[in-house]
């Protein structure tokens, strides 16, 4: 009996650790953002199977690239505090085990969305795992430029929600992509400030503070928090949504903006802590202000 309670407990801890190499908070971020994007083109008259297969399809993609980051990252991550205890560098799941579960799960992602949506969709998560797992990781060691690149397939599951849904790649897709691409990049900075020495110490110095400089660092904050604020108003001048959404959205970019500045004027980890936790709470506010409104 308590030879089969071992094999059981060693099970689901076996299975607790292809689930982290997923990274379940971010697959958890990007399912949010895909069924906003297909609420937002269907509207009420939503399909439910379909938002299924588009969910499940793109949970499969997001995890695959998640699990197949973890491998390539493997030794930065074992020197890395933060990281060191995840299962590759834990030394709980072996490289192979991990290797064939992210390319499983990415490829069953993919096919799932060409049966169960369209092409379009499973052509453009398709695109997503390429340039995040084989442009965007191998760049974070080589150049700064790596967090605007990667926030490219950062802001993909939206538009991926939206052609799942029926749409097509249009100013409206365009919107919820510029808008996620925007957000990321201070929510980056913000991390980036936090985690400086374990980024160094973990071999991201080209990621890191002090490779970018703090006066540079505070500026791209302000550049990008200025440049979202008009962005996020898109969605009310191409008609997707009303004045609900563009007071609210206006309202938290200024909110979003006012902690940027902060971290600009102080330079300091408390108020890069202050700009993270209002970033976590910017989108799904923004993402929520647009299903409301487009719901009534």
């Amino acid at each position: 009996m308590r030879s089969i309670d071992t094999d059981l407990t060693m099970k689901r801890s076996r299975v607790a650790d292809f689930l982290e190499l997923t990274k379940p908070r971010v697959t958890l971020l990007v399912l949010i953002t895909t069924a906003v994007g297909f609420y937002m083109q269907s509207g009420p008259a939503i399909s439910g199977l379909l938002l299924f297969h588009a969910l499940l399809g793109t949970a499969l993609v997001a995890g695959g690239a998640s699990a197949a980051n973890q491998y390539l990252e493997r030794s930065h991550d074992a020197r890395m505090l933060r990281t060191r205890e995840r299962p590759l560098p834990g030394a709980r799941l072996s490289e192979t085990d991990a290797l064939i579960f992210a390319a499983a799960a990415s490829a069953t992602g993919v096919a799932w969305l060409i049966v169960f949506a369209n092409v379009l969709t499973a052509v453009l998560a398709a695109l997503t795992i390429l340039l995040y797992v084989f442009v965007y990781t191998p760049l974070k060691t080589r150049t700064a430029l790596a967090t605007v690149i990667g926030a490219v397939p950062g802001a993909a599951p939206p538009v991926l929600g939206w052609t799942a849904a029926g749409g097509s790649l249009d100013g409206a897709a365009g919107a919820l992509f510029a808008i996620v691409f925007l957000w990321q990049l201070p929510h980056f900075l913000a991390i980036a400030w936090l985690y400086d020495e374990d980024y160094h110490r973990g071999g991201f110095t080209r990621l890191t503070i002090r490779n970018a400089g703090a006066g540079n660092a505070s500026r791209q904050i302000i550049l990008y928090c200025s440049a979202l604020l008009p962005v996020s108003l898109l969605p009310t001048s191409l008609g997707l949504t009303g004045t609900v959404y563009m007071f609210g959205a206006l309202a938290a970019g200024i909110v979003y903006f006012g902690y940027g500045l902060a971290v600009a004027l102080f330079r300091s980890p408390t108020s890069a802590r202050r700009l993270l936790r209002a970033s976590i709470i910017y989108l799904p506010a923004v993402f929520l202000l647009m299903v409301i409104d487009r719901a009534v």
